[in-house]
């Protein structure tokens, strides 16, 4: 029989993170509770969860700094739960690494689904998007080179660090040069038709790769206002 996975639940409520926990093991998953940010980094390295559910209003270290740490070294998927609901505060917390982010009081069956679709997608990460392959799965443009199969990118003559979907999402839009996506649909061919999830991940795995690498003079990743997005290769 497969192992178990694992998912570490961090919230100070008791009677919140025991209930996601009987949900949780409900589905046959193993868990583990803690109840603030110095003992939920301490749980991470020694119960070396699949997934983690992160509130962020902890004692100590909060949750924001806790998903901080973790990103340093892991891309372990983290769903933030908060009784923030404000825009800014879910483009807060995605900017900073987490995956999902769900609004207190949230539905339990909800949360086992969404846990369950990410960590089918974290099964896959190793693989291609659905996209059409050519040069063994790599593009190559000036000054840049994005490799599918081993999952690197080169800017500059320098080795760039991106986590699996930004540079699913960098590649889907350079493998069609100056085509226009909707969000929708690069939600749907890099997260998959099964992810809850808004439009919003889009433009903040967007602005991690702008950060990342500059506009070049022969190419560009470029917005189409009220549209989407485009790999846009100047002429």
């Amino acid at each position: 029989m497969a192992d178990k996975q694992k998912v570490l639940i961090v919230d100070d409520d008791e009677n919140i993170a025991e209930l996601i926990s009987l949900y949780l093991i409900k589905e046959c998953y193993e868990t583990r509770i803690e109840h603030d940010g110095e003992a939920a980094l301490r749980a991470f390295r020694e119960f070396r969860p699949n997934i983690i559910l992160l509130d962020l209003m902890l004692p100590g270290i909060d949750g924001y700094q806790v998903c901080r740490e973790i990103r340093r070294d892991s891309n372990c998927p983290i769903i933030m739960l908060s009784a923030k609901g404000e825009v800014f505060d879910k483009v807060l917390g995605l900017e900073l690494g987490a995956d999902d982010y769900m609004v207190k009081p949230f539905d339990s069956k909800e949360l086992v689904a969404r846990v369950k679709a990410i960590l089918r997608r974290a099964a896959n990460e190793g693989s291609a998007p659905e996209v059409p392959q050519e040069k063994g799965d790599f593009v190559e443009y000036p000054d840049l080179t994005i490799n599918l199969t081993n999952y690197a990118v080169t800017y500059m003559g320098h080795n760039v660090d991106m986590p699996p979907k930004e540079l699913e999402l960098l590649y889907f839009l350079a493998k069609s040069p100056n085509q226009v996506f909707t969000r929708e649909t690069l939600l749907d061919r890099i997260w998959g038709y099964e992810y809850i999830g808004d439009t919003r991940t889009v433009d903040v795995h967007i602005k991690r790769i702008r950060e990342k690498l500059q506009d070049n003079e022969h190419w560009a990743i470029s917005t189409v206002w009220g549209v989407g997005y485009k790999f846009e290769v100047k002429r």
